[in-house]
């Protein structure tokens, strides 16, 4: 069954342009590591300091490979210690979700 990370970011307003380029990066890496990103929703009309993220993997077990190999990838940990020097990112909050795809725009299995 497909999980879906939601993520929910308090930042720093002052500084999105140092968390969008942190989304950015993670897009990449979740995928790299087998996951599908949605996309960062950054701050625009309204509350301008609360961001979003989501991304999928074809289960939580696999979600858990992902994590386990990103406390030890070099990349990830460089994104991570941006965030540690610059501190863009306030808080934020994770929950999982099952997705419902009207057609195949989550996680792709293998047949």
């Amino acid at each position: 069954m497909t999980i879906t990370c939601h993520l929910r970011y308090i930042v720093d307003p002052y500084q999105l342009p140092a968390f969008e380029a942190y989304g950015k990066a993670w897009i990449r890496l979740v995928e790299r590591f087998g996951g599908k990103h949605h996309g960062y929703f950054m701050p625009s009309e309204g509350t301008s300091n609360v961001a979003l993220a989501m991304f999928s993997f074809p289960s939580f077990a696999e979600y858990e490979v992902y994590r386990e190999a990103s406390f030890k990838d070099a990349e990830c940990l460089a994104v991570v210690a941006e965030n540690e020097k610059h501190r863009f990112i306030v808080s934020y909050e994770r929950s999982f979700f099952r997705p419902v795809f009207e057609d195949d725009q989550g996680v792709k299995r293998a047949p």
